[in-house]
């Protein structure tokens, strides 16, 4: 019997280890601008064309490489960071498994320039498929320039599984942000397409955080400086009202590594318990300093994973630093048992007379005296107008109804629990509808009492109508008297470039204008009230974080976003042709019973369960 194992060629065997270690064009970035780092580098470019699917380029004016080492670095398990494998456990470098230059070599068109400080020559490689093409010396600057080109060209259902350009920039951002949050001592540069994305000075740490997410964060920042025998903890945290309903703004940095916890974000997490509101989440740039022996980070590929030796000491103390930070700037609540208990009286002043309180009152009040109500304009989707007393003989209209109704309890006719037959719960003809305590719209049904909750209603209507605008790239919108000018972080910025058709599709007319500054003039019809700098952040924040590309999750994300912040608030008051309109629509909709939570929005009270109530 023939033998059937053997060895696979090194070509093969490098597109397979390409697959752990080169995921998207992201992961070229973050190989290639931590190399730089490792090898000192203080200047750092990185040039990108459509998303790193065309070129992706790191210039820096690092060591450089030899001739024969120019050469070596390509091959698998070559690495200048480690010798022996007691150095896994004294890891101060970026890399030291030596599989991203030979992964990356085996899936893409690669150049490389570097120089030595000192050679008058430098030496020229060109690799593809993991073939070495030609490798001569010529000019170049000091340093290294990677140029990484049509990325996964020879491996074609990789190329088709990578998302939108959008999509891919925005991982691209993130590795370039961490990569540069953890070395403030470095000057940095992004551009895309020929535009500039950013543009970092070497800084302080509190003035790069600012220069990367965005200035309006420059007095929202909250240092962390905590030092143990176990680990050290220093960075920021974002006060409570920066915070975010999506996630994108949490860094973790240990030993100046970008590392992910679920463990220690709950840390976090729970040191801000009771300060943020529901569902949102903090800003935090924190780095963790440690000695390398206790952690392990040969996870994984990517290096995001670490072990800790004693993880629960490291979650204690995380707590502990951020919640002193936030009670030492007077963030968190705090009892001052040292404050005097009694009531606090001014001193009188020289001269000050005394005088006996006196009580005013008005004679000729009547307070059974009918006057009229003045109409006034309420914010909102409907048009506002307060309502007059007939509103009572309406409420004295529909019980006088109930007494000629037949009774019966009338079957659902799917398993949710407040969705009845629609004949049934369709309100008759004739009906006049009524508000209750301007929170729900009440009338009468076939066989019984309608309640409609009025926010959660016109919520799941809006949430229809953006839907389909999206779906059908086009949305209806009303200008706006004076437009909004909202500055952006370089991040946002890029995205709502490589996205701005979303946001035309959902009614807001906008402009990307110079110094990272986005102008609102239009925005989504029948939403006068809509908080517009709001409801940018939150799309944009929404679209950063849809790694799995605009689907239809990621599209009915942004539509409840706009439907969130359109729709008629608790409180309000409507009038009678305003609610018909509001039931009406709400019917005429594909899912009216549920709100965007799967919590009703329609309520049905039958006449015989009201007939029992009063026997």
């Amino acid at each position: 019997m023939p033998d059937k194992i053997h060895l696979l060629p090194d070509a093969v065997a490098n597109q397979i280890a390409a697959g752990e270690v080169v995921q998207r064009p992201a992961s070229v970035v973050k190989e290639l601008m931590e190399n730089a780092i490792d090898a000192g580098a203080t200047q750092i470019r990185l040039v990108v064309k459509d998303s790193g699917k065309t070129l992706i380029q790191v210039i820096d004016n690092g060591s450089g490489m030899s001739d024969t080492d120019s050469r070596m670095c390509f091959e698998r398990h070559a690495t200048s960071k480690i010798k022996k494998a007691e150095d896994l456990f004294h890891i101060v470098t970026k890399g030291f498994r030596g599989e991203a230059l030979a992964s990356i070599a085996a899936i893409a068109q690669v150049e490389m320039r570097t120089r030595l400080s000192g050679e008058e020559l430098g030496t020229i490689i060109e690799i593809e498929g993991s073939k070495v093409k030609s490798q001569e010396p010529g000019q170049t600057s000091e340093g290294t320039n990677f140029m990484v080109r049509n990325l996964f060209y020879n491996v074609p259902a990789r190329r088709y599984f990578l998302k939108s350009d959008a999509i891919e920039l925005r991982h691209i951002i993130d590795e370039f942000q961490r990569v540069a949050l953890t070395h403030p001592d470095i000057e940095f540069s992004f551009h895309h397409n020929g535009t500039e994305v950013f543009m970092l000075p070497a800084v302080v740490l509190r003035q790069r955080i600012v220069h990367v997410l965005g200035s309006r964060y420059n007095e929202k920042l909250v240092p962390v400086d905590e030092s143990t025998e176990i680990v050290s903890v220093s960075g920021f945290i974002g006060k409570p009202e920066v915070s975010k309903k999506t996630r994108g703004e949490q860094f973790f940095f240990v030993n100046n590594r970008f590392i992910r916890s679920a463990y220690l974000h709950h840390a976090v997490m729970a040191a801000f318990d009771s300060l943020l509101p529901t569902g949102n989440f903090p800003l935090y740039i924190l780095y963790l300093t440690i000695d390398p022996e206790q952690i392990d980070i040969n996870i994984h590929p990517t290096k995001t994973e670490i072990k800790f030796q004693d993880e629960r000491a490291i979650y204690a103390i995380l707590h502990a630093a951020v919640k002193r930070a936030l009670g030492k700037f007077n963030i968190a609540p705090s009892l001052d048992f040292e404050q005097e208990t009694a009531i606090s009286v001014s001193p009188l002043r020289t001269g000050q007379e005394i005088h006996i309180p006196e009580v005013k009152v008005n004679h000729d009040f009547n307070p059974f005296e009918s006057k009229p109500v003045k109409e006034s304009p309420l914010p909102g989707w409907f048009e506002q107008r307060e309502r007059n007393a007939e509103g009572w003989k309406e409420l004295m209209s529909i019980s006088d109804k109930f007494s000629n109704k037949p009774q019966g309890i009338v079957q659902p006719e799917s398993n949710h629990p407040h969705q009845m037959a629609m004949s049934d719960l369709r309100p008759e003809d004739d009906y006049q509808p009524f508000q209750l305590h301007r929170r729900y719209i009440a009338c009468q049904a076939e066989n019984g009492l309608m309640l409609i909750d009025q926010q959660r209603g016109h919520r799941r209507i809006l949430f229809e109508k953006y839907s389909l605008q999206l779906e059908q790239g086009k949305g209806l919108s009303q200008q706006i008297l004076f437009p909004e000018e909202i500055k952006l972080s370089p991040a946002d910025y890029a995205i709502a470039d490589s996205s701005i058709h979303y946001l035309h599709a959902l009614g807001f007319e906008i402009k990307l204008l110079p110094d990272l500054i986005l102008e609102v003039s239009g925005i989504p019809a029948d939403a006068p009230s809509m908080n517009i700098t709001k409801v940018i952040e939150e799309i944009l924040g929404q679209l950063k974080n849809e790694y799995a590309g605009i689907n239809l999750a990621a599209r009915e994300k942004m539509a409840w976003i706009c439907a969130r912040n359109a729709s008629i608030s608790y409180g309000q008051m409507l009038t009678t042709p305003e609610m018909k309109e509001l039931i009406n629509s709400l019917f005429a909709c594909k899912m009216p019973y549920t709100s965007e939570h799967n919590k009703p929005t329609v309520l049905n009270l039958e006449l015989q369960m009201l007939e029992q109530q009063f026997r």
